[in-house]
């Protein structure tokens, strides 16, 4: 054991002293300035000098080969990297003035000296103080793996501390491995777990391409790992399907549970409905308008602002439908569907004489733009926080119908209306109000669906039917109901539509609903009372 260390220690002293004595002996300037006539050959011996080396003053000069940005000046002949319309020195960085007369022509390189350059960067910059050098060096040998460059990866593995980076440079020699001709079985077959463990979503893509050419005592390995992938896979790309169904039934979650109350509580047929999501989308392009020119400080919080303006403005264009229309055609059902069609059409028309036919844009919040990964799942922010949003508005609906007066007038209503009106509960005053705060609500839908959907004076009519079929399949007037007939719609849609298609999918959709409500007319949850049964 004594004798192996020393061998080692001696070895790695050698190895220092060959490191230095090639920098010591190779003249950086001499190298960089006989690029400018040196033939491909010899720039790759000048590449591998220069590396050789281990001074970091040679990166952006190799850099700047790799990327042609290295430039011989005719009639200095000088050596220069130039980057647009700077010119400076290769080793200093400082800008170079080389005249009027200067004559720059490119150093050209090809594909196979490019990937010398790509593998003497790399292994410079494994060996970096920093670690974010290292990991983006050991990414690199992950795209492009170099058998040659094994051992400069098993040195930098040894002295790696950074356990992220760690981790790259282990999956990046695994792959290497797995491509090399000189590797034994055995590190071949050890190599793939490695990949399967770290390489991520592109561990198929790699053993896949690795298949064709590998030993046969391999292959049984390397088959079973894809396997075992496609499954995981598969695995997740369900959970990614009710992922996107559990944003798409938040959304209808949003449409439909204004839809809910009106029709539970006073058995209305409002097809005006997507139209109050329609003016509750205006409404947050008329707030964002006012603060992009006013206060663009507050552009951020555009969307908290909109909130309370919308739910106003639709509730009292709602409370004054119910006023001005609906309240003359109670017990009318053909009626008020006639006239809120009627209605929906006015506003649309309306809505596109003031802003015209063309899509209008919010723009999103910062804490709102981007995306995530979370255990392979892809999360974009504005679907997530729609989601929550969704389920706010829904838990503190609930806490208006049960903990609230107008609440418990709207219950009563709802189950029984004439015992209600005997008990002195104003059942017009309620009558508004319900439609008021189920318009309000439909006006926050319109605020959550600017962040994935075009404002259009057509938005709400995406969403009028599945609204209904949503208050229609989880029981009329019953939030819960409303709540899992939303998601239930939402995940089953997203799981047709790769089969199906998006509109066979909701003709499929459509037709499931109408043969459960031959079996359940009244829902999932149907509400009780009186009234109702009868």
């Amino acid at each position: 054991m004594l004798t192996q260390l020393l061998r080692l220690a001696l070895l790695t002293l050698s190895l220092l002293i060959s490191t230095l004595a090639q920098a010591q002996t190779t003249d950086i300037p001499a190298r960089i300035a006989a690029m400018g006539e040196a033939n491909l050959r010899e720039l790759t011996q000048i590449v591998t000098d220069l590396a050789a080396t281990g001074d970091p003053a040679v990166v952006p000069v190799l850099t700047a080969l790799g990327d042609g940005n290295l430039y011989l000046d005719e009639t200095s002949g000088r050596v220069v990297i130039q980057t647009g319309s700077a010119i400076t020195d290769p080793l200093t960085g400082e800008a170079v003035d080389l005249g009027a007369d200067a004559d720059l022509s490119r150093i050209r390189v090809n594909n196979g000296l490019r990937r010398d350059i790509s593998a003497a960067l790399g292994g410079m910059t494994l060996m970096s103080d920093n670690p974010r050098t290292r990991l983006s060096a050991a990414q690199g040998f992950l795209a492009n793996p170099d058998p040659a460059a094994l051992p400069l990866l098993d040195e930098a593995i040894a002295a790696e501390t950074d356990a992220n980076v760690l981790g790259v440079m282990q999956t990046a020699r695994a792959i290497t491995v797995l491509s090399s001709e000189d590797a034994s079985i055995e590190e071949k077959q050890a190599a793939v777990p490695q990949i399967v463990a770290g390489a991520g979503r592109g561990a198929i893509t790699v053993l896949t391409s690795a298949l064709a050419s590998a030993p046969d005592e391999v292959k049984p390995t390397i088959q079973s790992a894809i396997a075992g992938l496609e499954q995981s896979r598969a695995v997740w790309a369900a959970l990614q399907n009710v992922w996107f169904g559990v944003s798409l039934g938040s959304v209808l979650l949003l449409a439909a549970i204004g839809l809910a109350i009106t029709f539970g509580v006073m058995g209305v047929i409002n097809m005006a409905h997507g139209e109050m999501v329609m003016l509750g989308a205006y409404t947050t392009f008329l707030v964002q308008l006012v603060i992009r020119q006013n206060f663009p400080g507050l552009l951020d919080y555009s969307l908290l602002i909109a909130l309370p303006v919308a739910f106003l403005v639709t509730g009292a264009i709602g409370v004054g439908i119910e006023r001005g229309i609906i309240r003359w055609l109670y017990g009318r059902p053909l009626e008020t569907l006639l006239a809120t069609w009627g209605l929906s059409l006015i506003l649309q028309q309306t809505v596109r004489s003031i802003f015209g036919p063309t899509n209008q844009m919010v723009i999103a919040p910062t804490w709102m733009s981007g995306s995530t990964d979370f255990f392979g799942l892809a999360i974009t922010y504005n679907r997530f926080w729609i989601v929550i949003f969704a389920l706010i508005v829904f838990f503190m609906l609930l806490l208006i119908l049960n903990r609230t007066p107008l609440g418990l007038q709207m219950r009563a209503v709802t189950q029984n209306r004439r015992m209600a009106s005997a008990m002195g509960i104003r059942t017009p005053f309620v009558d508004a109000m319900t439609f008021g705060l189920g318009s309000g609500i439909a006006g926050l839908a319109g605020v959550a669906l600017t962040q994935i959907d075009n404002i259009s004076p057509n938005l709400g009519q995406n969403y009028i039917i599945d609204s209904f079929m949503v208050v229609v399949f989880g029981g009329v007037g019953n939030l819960w109901g409303t709540f899992v007939g939303a998601l239930t719609l939402g995940v089953a849609n997203k799981f047709l539509e790769p089969y199906a298609g998006a509109v066979l999918g909701k003709i499929l959709i459509l037709v499931l609903i109408i043969l459960f409500i031959q079996r359940r007319p009244r829902g999932l949850f149907a509400l009780k009372g009186r009234a109702i049964e009868q």
